[in-house]
């Protein structure tokens, strides 16, 4: 099969694609589960498909679900790209995060315990802002 190729039917591994699809710490993950849903036009991968589109907290990945449920026929519309807190109540956990480290710490201590604490904050925020991520957070634990 042919990277371009669809088939019409459900793909045999799909446990293991919706697993991937709902891992909510690894966006990459997610995009690539979409990608190789798109591949499989079914109507479980279709529900799938439509579910990320509406729910995931990555616009990437969002976008990648509706060019290949649009590629399968699919009546679908790309929502609008959220604004303020992609995941509800963020804003509280970095401030949670950052009151929890030692006076003085640096932003590098803060970005750690982000990243073990909150692994679906740090990662879709990742995903979201892409090679500003890193400036993002800087300022973000700045004006914490």
């Amino acid at each position: 099969m042919n990277a371009n190729e669809v088939k019409n039917e459900f793909p045999p591994h799909y446990e293991e694609l919706k697993k991937s699809a709902n891992r909510t710490s690894n966006w990459r993950e997610r995009l690539e589960a979409v990608e190789e849903l798109g591949k499989w036009k079914d109507a479980q991968t279709i529900g799938l498909l439509k579910r990320i589109l509406e729910n995931d907290s990555v616009y990437q990945v969002q976008q990648a679900a509706y060019h290949k449920l649009k590629g399968f026929g699919e009546a679908v519309h790309l929502p609008p790209q959220k604004k303020g807190d992609l995941i509800k109540g963020t804003t509280k956990s970095l401030v949670r995060i950052k009151k929890s480290l030692p006076k003085g710490h640096t932003f590098e201590e803060f970005k750690e315990k982000l990243q073990k604490m909150r692994t679906d904050i740090y990662d879709a925020y990742e995903g979201e802002k892409g090679a500003d991520f890193e400036q993002w957070l800087q300022s973000t634990w700045a004006s914490l």
